[in-house]
């Protein structure tokens, strides 16, 4: 199997993430957590959060609602120019994204098409209709009555609803330029094509921080910001150096609202993709929401007095795609007395478990009550600490290490006598005697 396929299956085995609605028959484009999926991912949002609002002065958190107010995507153009093109195979009626058929670098046309001798995957015909545009948002009805005045969208993204809501965080509690504002949250796009896993889905988490600076000032503040996300991705998610690069991405294939993007790409089992971009918005999105609305979004310096509407620099995550780089940087086969064995080498800051605690054999209950005396003041500190006393030692261990657990911790007959226990490290397998009062 491909490393993919090897990370897919151990998702699936260990409790980390199944196909959406599996039970009944599965969504194309969803994916449930289970439980130490959710645990993974739960820490990678907080070590986010510490990194970028809890351990600075100038970011501030927010949760916007889900469902905006319909002008919210008029003023951002995602009405007008949030789609993807959108072709069907007349043979079998298939729909595609027309520019992941083929390696297109300009607007793709049926024509395009048919004399590049592009296929369907499906039935290997050379068919096609004409390309449409298809906007990706998923529509919804307020209220009672479904009609036009009560449609709204799932939310495509989170970042309007941080600049929604700039001008009440200057209202109320009126910070120093510059400053960011961050929002973890769900959004929703009608992919025509969800593919690569957790790579690209329908519903998927966002964490990003629209940070405002003076505009003469954007580029010194991109830089910084540009370095802090290098920090959080190498240092607090532990990915190597090695499998990060920037894409300086040309002024053809930026968003309508940037004047600069780096992306941040990755080596996934899929190939080199995009991990998460930066980019310098100008007063775009501002702008819009001024004149939709007949609000004012200038900000007043408050050492000149000097008004204007403030630029905007964005760094954007996907929660997923982190979740799928830490979990491709951490699988690992290699041997051990002769045998293969799957570890994923998590940094110790993001395991599901920090600690397996289990007594030697579970038919002894002397062991069974000093372990759970061990696992109950493990879990009083650092609350992240399982049991398991299934099958042997070994067993035990190979679990442990395909979950990511960095310490065992086996209480046996000589931690009757004196208290230590056996610790075991997931990453060189080596085992140490700790006295119980020093764990």
């Amino acid at each position: 199997m491909s490393k993919l396929e090897n990370i897919v299956s151990l998702c699936k085995r260990r409790g980390f993430i199944f196909q959406g609605s599996e039970v009944y028959g599965g969504m194309a484009g969803t994916w449930d957590f289970g439980p130490l999926g959710v645990a993974l991912k739960r820490n990678i949002m907080q070590a986010w959060w510490q990194h970028f609002v809890d351990q600075r002065d100038d970011i501030f958190g927010v949760d916007a609602a889900i469902i905006m107010n319909p002008r919210t995507w008029v003023a951002s153009g995602h009405t007008a120019t949030f789609s993807d093109p959108l072709v069907e195979c007349k043979a079998c009626h298939g729909r595609f994204r027309a520019d992941n058929l083929g390696d297109f670098t300009s607007q793709v046309t049926k024509e395009d098409l048919t004399q590049a001798g592009i296929t369907c995957p499906t039935c290997k015909k050379n068919d096609w209709g004409d390309v449409k545009q298809f906007n990706m948002m998923f529509a919804t009805h307020v209220g009672a009555v479904a009609d036009d005045s009560s449609q709204a969208y799932l939310r495509p993204e989170t970042a309007q609803g941080i600049f929604t809501n700039y001008k009440n965080i200057v209202d109320t509690i009126y910070p120093s330029l510059p400053f960011g504002l961050a929002q973890q949250g769900k959004a929703f796009r009608n992919e025509i094509s969800p593919r690569d896993f957790i790579f690209r889905s329908r519903e998927f988490e966002q964490m990003e921080i629209e940070y405002f600076v003076s505009p003469d000032e954007w580029e010194e503040n991109f830089e910084r910001l540009l370095a802090d996300c290098h920090d959080f991705l190498e240092n607090k998610l532990g990915l190597p150096k090695a499998m990060i690069h920037e894409l300086d991405v040309p002024a053809e294939d930026r968003a309508h609202y940037s004047k600069r993007t780096i992306d941040i790409e990755f080596d996934y089992p899929i190939g080199r993709s995009e991990l998460m971009g930066i980019a310098y918005r100008t007063d775009f999105d501002l702008a819009n929401i001024a004149r939709e609305s007949g609000k004012s979004m200038e900000y007043r310096r408050k050492d000149t007095g000097a008004t204007f509407i403030p630029h905007v620099i964005e760094p954007s995550f996907g929660v997923e795609r982190l979740l799928m780089a830490v979990l491709t940087a951490a699988y690992t086969e290699d041997e051990v007395d002769g045998e293969t064995r799957t570890v994923l080498r998590l940094p110790a800051n993001l395991a599901p478990y920090s600690f397996c605690v289990s007594p030697l054999l579970k038919n002894k209950p002397e062991l069974v009550a000093k372990a759970r005396s061990v696992y109950d003041l493990l879990k009083q500190k650092y609350h992240h600490v399982t049991w398991d006393d299934s099958g042997n030692i070994g067993k035990r261990y190979r679990k442990q290490d395909e979950i990511g657990t960095p310490k065992c911790i086996v209480i046996d007959f000589d931690t009757l006598e004196d208290d230590t226990v056996t610790v075991r490290d997931r990453d060189t397998t080596k085992q140490t005697r700790v006295k119980i009062a020093e764990l």
